[in-house]
Parts: C-alpha cells; structure tokens; sequence
C-alpha cells in the first residue's frame, strides 16, 4: 500500500505540475487582468461600496434569496479561509520561495474582478425554486446565459470532484498535520480524528445552506480575529523587520540576480497556484455560495464577493507570509521536517512560544471545519445539477465518509489531486467570464450610474 501510494503521489505531482505550467498561469492571471481593464478597475472604484453592502446598509429582506449578503460572504470565506492561508502559503514559500507570495498577490488583486464578474453573473441566471431555495453557479451561467449546458456539466463535474479534494481532504489533512506539530503523538490517532471531524461536519452539512451559513457567520469572524490578532502581536514586536521582509518578498520575485530566473519561475508557479487555492477566483465556487444571497440586484452581490481575495490573500495570507519571513522559518534555517501548516506553527512558535503553535494548531482546526462545511455546499449544488435532487444526500455521506480518508492520507497526494481539479474546474468558468463580461459591464455601468439603485 504505500509503494502504492508513493506512485500514486508521484504521478499526480507531474499531472499538477504540467496542469499549472504557463498556458495555466497565463489563463488565470491574464483572465482577472483582462476583467480588471474592461470593467475600469472596478475592485478599487467599488471598494467602499462594498464594504457598505456587507454591514447591510442597502439589505431588502423581500427580496429573492436565503442568506444576507454578511452571510453569503462569510460561506464564501468560510470555503477560502482555510488551510490555504496556513499550510498554503507555508507550502508556496517551502517550494517557490518568498518570491511566491509576491504573485499571490498580484493573484487575488486581480482575482477580485474575476470574483466580481462571476459572482454577478452567479445572482442574474440563478434559479429560484417554489420552495424559495436557490440554485446558481457557472454551471447555470453556462447553461443559462450562453446556451452551453455541456460546458456546466463539465464544471459540475470538475467541482463535485474538487469539492472531494480542495474542500474536503486537504482541510481534514492539514488539521493532523497541524496538530500533529503540537501533540507529537496525535499520528496514532488520526482515525478518531477523522471520525470526530466527520460525524461534527455532518451535522452541520445536513441542514443545507441556512445551516452551513448560520455556523459559517459566527465561526468565520471568530477564527479570523483569533489567528490575526496572534499574528499582529508578533508583527507589531517585530515591526522594524516588515519593511525588509517585504523587500525579501518583491525582490525574490522579480530579481532574477537574487534568485536566478528557474526560482523566478517557481516563485510564479507555485505563488499563483496556492493563491488561487487560497481566495479560489477564477474557480467559480464562491458564486454558488452568493447565488443564494438575498437580493435582486446582481451588481451588489459581484461587489460584495470580490471583498473574498482581499480579505483572505492580501490581509491574512500575508500575515502568515510576513511571520514566515521575519521569523526566518524558511531556507536553510528551516528545520526539514517542517512543512505545510506545521511550518507555519514553527514560525509562530519563534515568537510566541508554544501559545504560537497552539493559535496554528487549533485556528486550523476552525479553518478547516468552516472550509469543510461550505464546500459540501458547493458539491451538492453540482450534484443536483448534474442528476436531480435525489442525488444531493448521498452526495453529502460520501463526502463526509471521505473526511475519514482525507486525515489519512499523505499530505502531497491530497495537494496534488487539489491543484488537478482546481485548474480543471477553472477553465469552462473562466470562458464563461470572457464571453459575458460585456454583460457584466453593461450591468455595473447602470447600477453606478442610478443612485436609487444603491438605496433601499
């Protein structure tokens, strides 16, 4: 079995590593860049605005939805703030370098667009069932709005995998391997810990997306106030070491006589790839979450989402990153058997003592519960679209059963079948975004352009 699996890791690793060559990056990043210029640079000019939305200044409960826009948010955060911002960024600097997170920045900026666009479009061809629950997503979009129903169930497909992989396995893994850092014997007995994780996901997941955005509003500010805060502490005591630490960080990027041009390339690389992990834009998942949001007006729902990549990379992955760095927990000093999140609890360890590694250890834990549940929800919209709502709750106990397999695992396999489904799930989305972004900007113009419409 575990030559078996070693193969198996292998084979995935040169799958993935293919999937995210150029052509890939290229797709993604150029894709939110074109957005970004046809839509006039909306993730700055629509900021405030968005901000408003969220506090729910502009909410009208009669209007057609199941969750605020607060709420919609927070189980499209709940799906991105995850172990991506722990064990992701960790894993993007391991294997391409500080330089990494420089692109995942320049990832989520202009990954905002792309989430504003998808987002909008998510809430305009959404369906409404008698009941008064939602369904949407770029399945519908495609179906919808372009007439290409093969393309949607191309996406269901790849999403129902991914919800298997990004959503699910990855969150219960990285858990073990953060826990494992704090209690050294936590190894023997990842079973138990699978099954509990499971049986509380559950319970959650099984009562649908009021539920999963009930828990997801109160867990995802929690967490992110928690791990921030213990973060802020070590960057305020080390405040002197920021400015070169973000120098450490643009000049491996960019520098190819800091680093040589072949890390250049993996600072790309693996920047783009874990940050799109990290906030998902250009995947298309979030939007299924903001389908539900309740409100009429797709504009608001685009600005409310494109707040995601903001929130999660540029706030929280870089504070992450910026420990990482100023703890000088990456390179040469880096003992090797620290890797994905436990790197991360290393670092904060530095400064924080064992207080540190225990804010990793069970902020990974919130994380990867919240990331868990709103993937589900992803999973069993695709479900339904692809085969009707009988499918939806044998969908939701193979995906918690899988939860199980997901704490046991080796860690690379489960990352590598997460970049796979991602790239693959992102392409039919992003030929979506391209084809109706005249749509889009036909949309933005006139909800900006009619004061009423930003009023109750």
């Amino acid at each position: 079995m575990e030559q078996f699996l070693a193969d198996l890791t292998a084979t995935t690793g040169s799958i993935a590593s293919a999937l995210w060559g150029i052509p890939s990056i290229v797709l993604l990043v150029g894709t939110g860049l074109y957005l970004t210029i046809r839509l006039g640079f909306i993730q700055f000019r629509g900021f405030k605005h968005a901000i408003d939305l969220v506090q729910g200044k502009y909410d009208k409960p009669e209007d057609d939805g199941e969750v605020s826009h607060f709420q919609a948010l927070s189980t499209a955060l709940s799906a991105t703030i995850g172990t991506g911002n722990i064990a992701g960024v960790a894993t993007a600097i391991t294997l391409g370098g500080p330089g990494a997170v420089f692109w995942m920045w320049i990832t989520a900026l202009v990954g905002m667009a792309t989430k504003f666009t998808s987002c909008t479009l998510a809430v305009k061809f959404r369906v409404v069932h008698e009941d008064g629950s939602i369904s949407g997503g770029p399945m519908y979009t495609l179906a919808r709005a372009l007439n290409l129903k093969w393309l949607g169930v191309l996406f269901a497909i790849f999403t129902l995998i991914a919800s298997f992989g990004i959503g699910n396995m990855v969150q219960a893994n990285s858990v073990v391997d953060g826990l494992r850092y704090i209690f050294p014997t936590i190894n023997d007995y990842r079973l138990l810990l699978g099954i509990t994780l499971a049986v509380l996901v559950g319970l959650v997941i099984i009562g649908g997306i009021k539920r999963i955005a009930k828990v997801a509003s109160t867990i995802v500010p929690f967490m992110a106030i928690i791990y921030c805060g213990a973060a802020l502490i070590i960057l305020i005591t080390h405040a002197a070491e920021i400015p070169n630490a973000f120098f450490t960080i643009v000049n491996l990027a960019i520098n190819p006589e800091a680093v040589g041009g072949g890390a250049i390339g993996a600072a790309i690389q693996y920047g783009v790839a874990r940050g799109v992990f990290s906030n998902e834009a250009g995947l298309g998942s979030a939007a299924i979450a903001h389908a539900a949001a309740k409100t009429n007006e797709p504009v608001r729902e685009g600005l409310v989402a494109m707040l995601g990549p903001f929130i999660d990379t540029i706030i929280i992955c870089s504070m992450t990153a910026l420990v990482i760095v100023i703890m000088g927990a990456w390179g040469d000093t880096r003992p090797e058997a620290y890797t994905g999140a436990a790197l991360s609890a290393y670092a904060f360890e530095q400064s924080l003592g064992q207080f540190g590694a225990w804010v990793v250890g069970f902020g990974l834990v919130f994380f990867a519960f919240s990331t868990i549940i709103a993937w589900s929800y992803y999973g069993d919209r695709s479900a339904e679209f692809l085969f009707g709502k009988t499918a939806i709750m044998p969908y939701r106990i193979l995906y918690t059963l899988l939860i199980v397999l997901g704490a046991w695992i080796p860690l690379n396999l489960v990352w590598n079948i997460a970049d796979i489904t991602n790239i693959l799930m992102a392409a039919p989305n992003l030929i979506s975004l391209v084809l109706l972004v005249g749509l889009v900007k036909k949309l933005s113009n006139k909800y900006f352009s009619e004061p009423q419409q930003k009023t109750r």
